[in-house]
C-alpha cells in the first residue's frame, strides 16, 4: 500500500491549480483546498490580516499536502480504516467531506452492519469496515468505488449545472467519474456504451 503522503500528493496533482467556477457549490479551490478550508484554519498566507482569494492563490503544493494529511486523513480517522479502502476514501473525503463517510456507512448498512449514517468515523464504523474487508479487501474497495460513482451520478441527475463534472462536452466520462473509477478494478469500470446509456436522460 502507498503511504499517506504519496496518496496526498496524488490527490493534489489530481485536483490541479486555482479554480473559481461559479457552478461549483464548493467555491474557489487551489490544489483541491477550498477557500472555506483556509478560512476555517485561519491561514493568512499573505499576512494582510484577512484570509481571501489571494491566500488561496498563494497556497503551495507542500502546504496543500499537509492540510490534506492532517485534516482529511488523520483527524477523520481514515488511518484506522482497512488499508485497501484508504486511498479511495481519503480522495473522496477531500472531494466531498463527510459525505465520503456517509457513502461508506450506507454501503455497510446494505451489507448488514448496524452502523449509523452520520458521516463520522467512530468505533462502530471502524469495526464494521474491518469486518467487511476481512474476506476480500479489494471487493470492499470496489463496492465503495461503485457507490461513490453512483453518488456522483445522482448529484448530476439532480443538479444540471453539475453535469459538466460527470460528462465532458464530447460526451465522455467527466472528471468525477474518472476519479471514482481510478480506484475501481477494471472490470467494474463503465464501458463507453454503458456510460452513454447512463447519462442519456441528460440530453
Amino acid at each position: 500500500m502507498q503511504d499517506v503522503r504519496q496518496i496526498a500528493e496524488e490527490i493534489v496533482d489530481r485536483e490541479g491549480g486555482f479554480v473559481n467556477d461559479p457552478d461549483d457549490p464548493g467555491g474557489a479551490t487551489h490544489r483541491g483546498v477550498t477557500l472555506h478550508t483556509l478560512q476555517r484554519l485561519r491561514l493568512d498566507l499573505t499576512g494582510d490580516g484577512t484570509v481571501g482569494l489571494a491566500d488561496l492563490r498563494a497556497l503551495s503544493r507542500a502546504q496543500a499536502v499537509e492540510i490534506f494529511i492532517t485534516h482529511y486523513y488523520t483527524r477523520p480517522r481514515i488511518a484506522e480504516m482497512p488499508g485497501a479502502l484508504q486511498p479511495s476514501l481519503f480522495d473522496m473525503y477531500v472531494n466531498a467531506g463527510s459525505n465520503a463517510v456517509k457513502i461508506l456507512q450506507r454501503l455497510l448498512r446494505e451489507m448488514g452492519f448496524g452502523v449509523a449514517v452520520d458521516g463520522a468515523i467512530g468505533p462502530q464504523t471502524i469495526a464494521a469496515a474491518q469486518a467487511a474487508a476481512r474476506p476480500d479487501p479489494v471487493a470492499l474497495c470496489d463496492a465503495y468505488g461503485v457507490a461513490r460513482r453512483n453518488y456522483y451520478f445522482r448529484l448530476a441527475d439532480q443538479r444540471p449545472p453539475s453535469r459538466k463534472y460527470a460528462r465532458t462536452l464530447a460526451g465522455g466520462k467527466g472528471g468525477w467519474i474518472r476519479r471514482a473509477e481510478e480506484f475501481l478494478s477494471p472490470r467494474y469500470r463503465l464501458s463507453a456504451a454503458e456510460f452513454s446509456e447512463r447519462v442519456a436522460a441528460w440530453g
